[in-house]
């Protein structure tokens, strides 16, 4: 699903947004604060984990390890990432977590090559919960493209963090009862859109008032995936580079 948002409609922003003050508080620059501290932030990092597990299965699928093999290399990798704390590889001025984990993996696969047999799927408590079936059902779709591992990481983790601002979104329109609005007005972030008049016809709302709630939806929209993109790197100053760089791994 590829998000049909204009890059110029996501940055700049004013500068409320991205601000220090909200910055500070966000997981990776915790994460790589309390490294510095020499404490780690366990919490902090497992839930990115948990976020961003799928790009690094389809890279590692895409080197060419079988289903099964990518699955419990995947598992091994976040295991021990979060039991050893390793962020020495992380920049510490200018940290992305996307380009952590890449780095990371890429380390742990060639120190493990000669011992991938050794990791059994089940020894033990996995740190990431992986569905199998459902990775290489992602993964089948996703090489519609035919691209190297590092181009198909970067597209999945562009792609992922879009799905996970998507469902975050979804959550809030829920919980403020406008469920059955998200779910066609989100089809115009996408390329499933059609046009106004048949929303407003679904909706039973008029035209103005559709317009006015998917610019609404845009805004929130900008909003949550600045949020979600400070998440993952170590400056204010980053934001919009990544979001940059993100737009042109899907090809917006």
């Amino acid at each position: 699903m590829r998000i049909q948002v204009a890059v110029n409609s996501i940055y700049p922003m004013d500068n409320h947004s991205g601000s220090r003050s909200r910055f500070a508080t966000t997981q990776w620059s915790l994460v790589l604060a309390a490294a510095r501290r020499g404490e780690g932030d366990a919490e902090a990092l497992a839930r990115l984990c948990s976020l961003y597990w799928y790009p690094v299965f389809a890279f590692v699928r895409r080197q060419g390890h079988p289903a099964d093999e990518a699955q419990d290399l995947t598992q091994g990798f976040f295991t021990r990432l979060l039991e050893k704390r390793e962020l020495e590889a992380a920049d510490r001025d200018r940290g992305r977590f996307r380009s952590f984990l890449l780095t990371a993996c890429c380390h742990f696969i060639s120190n493990e090559k000669d011992r991938m047999r050794a990791i059994k799927r089940g020894g033990g408590a996995a740190a990431i919960s992986i569905d199998l079936l459902e990775a290489e059902g992602r993964y089948e779709r996703a090489l519609a493209n035919v691209e190297t591992p590092e181009r198909l990481y970067e597209r999945q983790w562009a792609l992922t963090l879009m799905d996970v601002v998507l469902a975050s979104l979804r959550n809030e329109y829920i919980a403020a009862g406008n469920e059955r609005v998200f779910d066609r007005l989100s089809a115009f972030l996408t390329d499933r859109a059609g046009t106004y008049a048949d929303a407003a016809r679904e909706l039973d709302m008029s035209i103005p008032a559709v317009k006015m709630a998917m610019h609404r939806l845009r805004r929130r929209y900008r909003e949550a995936l600045r949020q979600r993109v400070a998440d993952t790197v170590n400056s204010p100053e980053d934001v919009d580079d990544e979001i940059r760089h993100l737009m042109k791994s899907v090809g917006v």
